[in-house]
């Protein structure tokens, strides 16, 4: 039930965004009609006007495929308030499902301590 929730709460915030033209134009990510084939697309166009101006275009490529795995609770709030202007009965909603978390392992008969998670993976979020 609670990946139902998260899905309907999703495709909620998503169009509540774009309805107050809230995502960056160039984000591809989470979005209806756009892909990474839109951003190679978006690039590779780029590129070849640059060329058609006799500009010189360099790409420098970094994998950061694991840098935004996880995302801190607290900066996810403050986001969420300060960029896309959520507040009350929403944000209160959000913080309650992502705040004072704990996990422990259990393997082989042993239990690991209890700890609070700090961050979390983004897509377990929304």
């Amino acid at each position: 039930m609670s990946k139902v929730v998260q899905r309907l709460v999703c495709h909620q915030l998503v169009a509540y965004l774009e309805q107050h033209d809230l995502l960056p134009c160039l984000q591809s990510a989470y979005r209806r009609f756009h892909s990474t084939e839109t951003s190679i697309l978006k690039l590779e166009c780029d590129a070849l006007l640059a060329a058609n101006l006799g500009s010189v275009t360099l790409l420098g490529l970094l994998d950061l495929s694991a840098a935004f795995d996880t995302v801190d609770d607290h900066i996810l709030i403050n986001r969420l308030q300060s960029t896309f202007r959520i507040h009350g009965t929403v944000l209160k909603w959000v913080t309650s499902f992502i705040a004072n978390r704990t996990q422990t392992v259990k393997f082989a008969g042993q239990q690991s301590t209890i700890v609070t998670v700090m961050c979390r993976v983004l897509q377990e979020v929304f």
